[in-house]
């Protein structure tokens, strides 16, 4: 029985595996399943038994992808003790992570048109987003960010990196284009300090 087990998670972590590289290269509507069962040296109906349709297959890879991008940003903002660079960290990493060549498509393209702005953004919410309102909690907490809405203030600063990652995207993420949005996101996240009297 555990065996089983195991071999159907070896299974679906090797259909979500080779389903990434396809959707990274080809995109999702010139992506074959036929092309996918062969690499993965298994059936239709094997691929069917786990994945309803292409759309259920892609939702899965996006949640990976959303993952991945999620601890990234949590491991570069755990390299300081300092609140504000943690922030700043777990920006820059989202923004990088978001427009790394096998994220981008995915995440930022294919992800909100296959699923709906809805769908990707409840699944944000679960990964990057919980990570940001949770930070912009501890800062208000310790009287470092001023007093607004948190629920706001996360949706507008998330709402922002996300357009800068598309922008660094179509930008093809050139030093200058990086280091401009850099900038910005440090003049932007300013604004929200709450200067001590």
């Amino acid at each position: 029985m555990r065996r089983g087990k195991e071999e159907t998670t070896e299974t679906i972590r090797q259909l979500v595996d080779i389903a990434r590289t396809h959707f990274t290269e080809y995109g999702y509507a010139d992506t074959a399943l036929e092309s996918l069962v062969q690499e993965a040296n298994l059936t239709r109906g094997a691929l069917y038994h786990h994945f309803r349709n292409k759309k259920e297959l892609f939702r899965s890879v996006l949640e990976v992808v959303q993952k991945e991008v999620a601890d990234k940003v949590e491991q570069a903002a755990s390299t300081s003790e300092d609140l504000w660079q943690q922030l700043l960290l777990g920006c820059r990493a989202f923004i990088m992570a978001a427009v790394e060549e096998r994220n981008q498509r995915i995440m930022l393209v294919d992800g909100p048109a296959i699923l709906g702005w809805e769908e990707w953004r409840a699944m944000d919410q679960r990964h990057s987003m919980r990570l940001l309102r949770a930070q912009l909690q501890t800062m208000q907490e310790q009287g470092c960010l001023r007093q607004a809405p948190l629920e706001v203030t996360t949706y507008f600063i998330s709402g922002g990196l996300n357009e800068m990652a598309l922008w660094l995207a179509k930008e093809a993420l050139n030093e200058s284009a990086l280091d401009e949005a850099m900038n910005a996101l440090s003049v932007f996240l300013e604004g929200f300090r709450r200067i001590s009297s």
